[in-house]
């Protein structure tokens, strides 16, 4: 006979199930401490802010980036003793036992390579830049040109990812999304970090990984959501054929209803980020397709960004988008741009890269300006390294390619408060070491969050039992660079 004086014990799937409930709150706890803006529940866009830390000069960022490594020595940084000293073999004093790629490392010789492109200075301040690039060069009273950068990787995927994330492997959070996580979203219809990746129109060039745009440890509402040139602009946004909005609308509202009753069960944070891409993308559904549709342009800003402005999925029909993101309060807006990479046939290959990319740039940048939206817009060309002085394989005045080199490189930004017209830093008369104020790409990274009012050593997330930053435990500001 049972008095029925008892409590029956959890089972341990009860227990874990409840005490996440615990877990999840601690987690919020962390997310809303004092040193960092709490992340916005996914669902909500946070109030525009003017900077995380301090008043910011950027709202937004635009990074053009050039995949695959151009040849600073043939657009940026001019070199006229590779010309006087053609075929000699790079001095040891200068090379100093660097590491260089397997690629040249057979080579008995690392003879000295000039530029078969000539250089002219632009603006009224002078800068020289490549006749590759007259379109660029006619807009350097605009441009911050750094020709002192410098990175620790020598190959591609090591180079791209460590620029994107900070580090050299795989798994960091990309600058987008800390961006995100650090300062939300300034509308609710559109992603916060979106990502355009270009197609060439004569070489493919090298994959890019999705990882370069995700979001890591953070919370995977950050990650970049990337817009495609053919087919659906975001996969799988629109409804199946027969599905009205309002169906859409009782179909999402049911499943809301199941994520947040599994929500409260488990405590799991991923689920209230699965409830608010559910809403972004219903909200995309009628902000997108007006979002890319051009009919709106003139036909002036069309010619601005060339011929290939007609062409889905081109480098200039992406800039124009750009403009387009910036103007509807997107925060990080990402081009990927390929085929830079010229181990041989630079000669070739190097023009028609630059025609792709030469006139859409400055088209962005001065309808920006037009518009009133450099200001507070941060735009950034280059890529993960530069090129080698000395030849890969033989040298040849006209037929020729470069290695990698990550010891020094070129690249430029634009409005924000950066300084205008201004060329900082320079390498040696090989472009082989940095002679004067190098910047390294943690560097640029803490320089970029500054302009968007963001204390690099302040954005931070602790994830498996330390604090990591986009930084991670380097970089400084670069003040020079600052207006």
């Amino acid at each position: 006979m049972s008095c029925h004086r008892y409590q029956a014990l959890p089972s341990r799937r009860e227990f874990l199930g409840r005490t996440g409930l615990g877990f999840g709150a601690a987690a919020l706890a962390h997310l809303f401490r004092g040193d960092v803006l709490a992340a916005a529940p996914a669902g909500a866009a946070r109030p525009p802010a003017d900077g995380l830390h301090f008043p910011a000069k950027a709202k937004r960022v635009i990074c053009l980036f050039q995949s695959g490594g151009p040849s600073h020595l043939d657009l940026f940084d001019p070199k006229p003793v590779l010309g006087e000293r053609f075929n000699e073999d790079l001095p040891d004093s200068v090379r100093r036992g660097q590491r260089i790629t397997g690629m040249v490392a057979g080579q008995k010789r690392l003879v000295l390579q000039p530029s078969k492109f000539g250089f002219q200075r632009g603006g009224r301040c002078g800068m020289e830049i490549s006749d590759l690039l007259p379109h660029t060069r006619a807009i350097a009273d605009e441009l911050c040109l750094v020709r002192s950068m410098h990175t620790e990787a020598i190959n591609h995927d090591p180079a791209i990812t460590f620029f994107q994330s900070g580090s050299q492997l795989a798994g960091r959070p990309s600058m987008g999304a800390w961006i995100d996580y650090g300062l939300g979203r300034l509308n609710d219809n559109l992603p916060s970090f979106v990502v355009l990746v270009s197609v060439n129109a004569k070489r493919a060039g090298q994959g890019l990984l999705a990882r370069l745009w995700g979001s890591g440890f953070l919370p995977s509402a950050h990650q970049g959501v990337q817009f495609r040139s053919a087919g659906e602009p975001v996969l799988y946004l629109n409804d199946t054929l027969g599905i009205t909005r309002p169906q859409r609308r009782a179909l999402l509202d049911g499943i809301a209803e199941l994520n947040r009753l599994q929500q409260s069960r488990s405590g799991d944070p991923e689920i209230e980020t699965r409830i608010g891409q559910f809403e972004m993308a219903f909200r995309m559904q009628a902000s997108v397709p007006e979002l890319m549709e051009l009919k709106g342009e003139s036909a002036g800003v069309l010619e601005s960004y060339g011929a290939d402005v007609n062409v889905p999925g081109s480098y200039a029909r992406n800039c124009l988008l750009a403009r387009r993101l910036a103007e509807r309060g997107v925060r990080f807006i990402q081009l990927y741009h390929r085929d830079w990479d010229h181990h041989n046939g630079l000669h070739e290959h190097l023009p028609h890269l630059a025609r792709d990319t030469d006139q859409p740039t400055a088209a962005l940048v001065r309808d920006l300006k037009q518009r009133g939206l450099l200001d507070d817009t941060l735009v950034i060309w280059g890529g993960e390294f530069g090129r080698t002085p000395y030849a890969q394989g033989t040298a040849n005045r006209e037929k020729y390619g470069r290695d990698h080199h990550g010891r020094a490189f070129s690249l430029w930004l634009a409005g924000a408060g950066m300084k205008a017209g201004f060329a900082y830093g320079a390498t040696d008369e090989f472009g082989f070491n940095i002679v004067d104020r190098p910047v390294h790409i943690h560097d640029l990274q803490a320089t970029i969050l500054n302009r968007l009012g963001i204390d690099h050593e302040r954005l931070t997330y602790r994830f498996q039992g330390r604090q990591f930053r986009l930084t991670d435990v380097h970089g400084t500001v670069v003040k020079d660079l600052l207006a």
